[in-house]
């Protein structure tokens, strides 16, 4: 009895019985028929072979959706740290963190619409936009006679604290043998941010965001910072005015009134317009009241 006939690939075979196949096929042109007696290996699989091919057949599939789910969590990383910080690797999106850090300006509390309207109404002749540069000038004074090892760097209209916070400064790092530097000082912006009255004196602290490239050396080598690399930071600025010398706090403050300049006695009230002895006026000279009294990184 004839079993069903099957072509494969070009050759043709049909069983004849349970022990013998009948395979026909061309070569050189001409119809080969032949009869096959196959042996126990090439009638079949045997149960083991079967279970191996099928173990192994799970473990490729097993390892093919690892692969596709590694493939789609990989894709799912880079398109994250692309859209989050514009790059397709993890390292990338670090480094990328660490410029943007470099560039972008610290931000300051900046309360000057809320202050500025009290100052005025105690000090009318108080011009804002020129103490926030004199302010400026302070801090890069400051930072440039740290860079510099010299107190002369500050300006005018600081008290002697002030000056003398730099020098100690100044004297610390010389005798730890080291340098500290300042370089490409940028001051991107100055705001108030508290204006406070104290016992016999008012007190008006500023708040500005600073860059510049900061690093320590000793014996030549850097030990802090890069001398390459942009830092960001916030300092405070503090201007006084005294109000009154004999209720003032600090005592060290007590000599920055103004005297008058007709006769020199001290002008002890908040806002005299003239001197109490000789009647001379003194509203032009207003702005000589207010002194930076400290700088400090906030």
């Amino acid at each position: 009895m004839k079993h069903m006939y099957q072509k494969v690939f070009g050759f043709s075979v049909e069983r004849l019985s349970a022990e013998y196949w009948q395979c026909d096929y061309w070569s050189e042109g001409a119809l080969v028929k032949q009869r096959v007696k196959p042996g126990i290996k090439e009638r079949g699989m045997t149960a083991g072979q079967m279970g191996t091919i099928i173990i192994l057949a799970l473990a490729l599939a097993v390892m093919g959706c690892g692969f596709a789910v590694y493939r789609y969590i990989r894709h799912k990383v880079r398109v994250f740290t692309r859209q989050a910080f514009g790059s397709d690797t993890i390292q990338g999106s670090f480094e990328n963190m660490e410029r943007e850090e470099e560039i972008t300006p610290r931000s300051v509390s900046a309360a000057t619409k809320l202050y500025l309207p009290q100052i005025l109404r105690d000090f009318p002749e108080f011009h804002y936009d020129e103490m926030k540069n004199r302010a400026e000038n302070v801090l890069t004074g400051f930072l440039r006679g740290v860079d510099e090892g010299t107190p002369a760097r500050l300006p005018e209209g600081v008290t002697s604290e002030l000056r003398e916070k730099l020098e100690l400064r100044i004297s610390a790092l010389a005798s730890e043998g080291a340098e500290e530097h300042f370089r490409d000082i940028r001051i991107h912006r100055t705001e108030i941010k508290i204006y406070r009255k104290l016992k016999g004196r008012c007190s008006i602290i500023l708040q500005s965001a600073v860059q510049y490239r900061h690093f320590k050396k000793r014996g030549g080598e850097v030990t802090e910072g890069a001398e390459n690399r942009l830092t960001q930071s916030r300092y405070q600025i503090e201007l006084i005015y005294i109000q009154d010398r004999e209720i003032v706090e600090n005592q060290a403050d007590s000599g920055l009134a103004l005297n008058c300049p007709n006769c020199g006695a001290p002008l002890p009230k908040l806002g005299a317009k003239k001197c109490i002895y000789c009647d001379t006026p003194i509203e032009e000279f207003n702005i000589k009241t207010w002194h930076f009294s400290d700088v400090e990184e906030a």
